[in-house]
């Protein structure tokens, strides 16, 4: 594990920010840097501009025909617009007719270059040679029928000193801030996070054993509400399954317990005494039947633990509805000739339409309803099967009725409940396990449908189940 990844979350976060909080005053700082330096640069062009005006009208030749400044323009020596003034005179030739005393008798620039001052202030950057590096601009000026080349610097030393103090300001003022920054960053992340560190302390007690609990949610439309919202539906599917897994062993405990002693106690009576050999198979007849009903309720068990893990959405398969139905009646048709009940199937054509689902569950679940029609459908009797398509709802309405005994008042519902077999007693076979319901309630619910008992139909029972239909523009 690298150094970074060991790092908490808020130390990550103050860095992060400290480094882009940096990098953004550097560039704040460079880009003040460059505009202070230019905008003194053009300061000093332009005092340099006012300057030259001015020398020019103190330009004088003297009784001698040397050039002379006049320098009691000024009433007093600090009033000059600067005194470093550098300045130097010549004529077209080339000849220097005036030199500045702070010059130290050094040329400002070499020889006269071509339209030097013409038109504009010609501007450039000359070091002089004792090292100085002076801003320097030319003027053409007509004085006395001569044409002269005035030449005026300024020194840009003090500049450079300014701007280099300036920059030690600048570096010095850029790491308390960025240590101010990272405090108070700190101080933020660590305010931010508090949160997160409670739903820690939270998520820490939550066992097995109070998966009831949940993370408060300060503010749910934030990243951490979210993700507190996001850990408690996690909490809510752990408790369902760990009900659903209680609730299945539970169950299983409470089925099994019966067949199993009665295999013991057949098994047990049968050896403790000398018996027929009649007697024996009769024995091993009773025992061979609770065998049988112990399978079927461990079928059914795990078939409904396979129906309460399928997720939605996982083996989802698009049929027609109508070829379902058909394979679950093949499947009983024996049962069904040998009571000789009639089925009779009506709304055809909407049996061609089209469902989505675990085609293998539907199966199951349609096959528990209709085996329980055949089941206590007396014999000689008709079991009508049809299909509906309700208006302005894209479902698919499957209706099973059949002229058994029917339910009683309050068990319509109570049908669906694990193990519940109801007051009716099946014609000519034993008991179920009382999970074929059960089973059917929740694989129909798992593909988005709904099923129930129709507790108007007193003739019988009549068991609806609605699916939700593919529509025309799925593919």
């Amino acid at each position: 594990m690298t150094i970074a990844a060991r790092r908490s979350i808020r130390t990550r976060l103050t860095l992060w920010y400290v480094s882009v909080l940096a990098l953004l005053l550097l560039t704040y700082a460079v880009i003040v840097f460059a505009f202070q330096y230019v905008t003194l640069t053009k300061q000093i062009f332009h005092d340099e501009v006012q300057d030259i005006a001015t020398v020019e009208g103190l330009l004088y030749f003297d009784s001698h025909g040397d050039l002379q400044l006049r320098q009691d323009y000024y009433s007093r020596p600090q009033s000059h617009l600067l005194i470093d003034r550098m300045m130097e005179v010549r004529d077209l030739s080339g000849v220097v007719l005036y030199r500045s005393s702070t010059l130290r008798g050094s040329p400002l620039g070499g020889p006269i270059q071509p339209h030097e001052g013409d038109t504009s202030f010609n501007e450039r950057i000359l070091r002089l040679a004792d090292g100085r590096h002076v801003f320097v601009i030319s003027h053409v000026h007509g004085m006395n029928g001569r044409t002269l080349i005035i030449r005026l610097g300024y020194s840009l030393v003090p500049l450079r000193d300014r701007m280099w103090q300036f920059l030690i300001m600048l570096l010095i003022a850029l790491p308390i801030a960025l240590a101010l920054a990272a405090f108070a960053g700190q101080a933020i992340a660590k305010r931010a996070l508090k949160p997160l560190e409670e739903m820690t302390v939270r998520a820490e007690g939550i066992s097995a054993n109070n998966l009831h609990d949940r993370l408060a949610v300060a503010n749910p439309t934030d990243e951490l509400g979210n993700l507190a919202a996001v850990f408690n539906h996690l909490l809510q599917r752990l408790e369902q399954a760990f009900q659903q897994l209680h609730r299945f062993t539970a169950d299983a405990a409470h089925e099994l317990r019966t067949p199993l002693a009665s295999l013991r106690t057949v098994g047990e009576v049968s050896i403790g005494t000398e018996r027929t050999a009649e007697e024996y198979r009769e024995a091993i007849s009773s025992i061979l039947e609770e065998t049988e009903v112990l399978s079927k309720t461990i079928d059914s068990l795990l078939l409904l633990a396979r129906a309460e893990v399928t997720q939605t959405g996982s083996n989802i398969q698009s049929f027609p509805i109508g070829v379902l139905l058909s394979e679950v009646l093949n499947l009983v048709a024996v049962l069904i000739e040998e009571r000789q009940i009639t089925v009779i199937r009506e709304g055809d054509a909407l049996g061609a339409s089209i469902v989505r689902g675990d085609r293998g569950l539907l199966r199951v679940a349609v096959l528990n309803v209709i085996h329980n029609a055949v089941k206590f459908s007396p014999n000689n009797s008709i079991i009508r099967v049809a299909f509906e398509r309700p208006a302005l709802a894209p479902v698919i309405r499957l209706t099973i009725e059949d002229h058994g005994p029917g339910f009683s008042a309050g068990e319509h519902d109570r049908v669906f409940e694990r193990f519940y077999r109801g007051s009716a007693e099946p014609v000519g076979s034993q008991n179920g396990t009382g999970l074929g319901l059960s089973i059917t309630k929740l694989v129909v619910e798992r593909m988005g449908g709904i099923v129930w008992f129709d507790k108007d139909f007193t003739a019988g029972a009549r068991c609806t189940i609605e699916l939700p239909a593919q529509q025309s523009t799925e593919r």
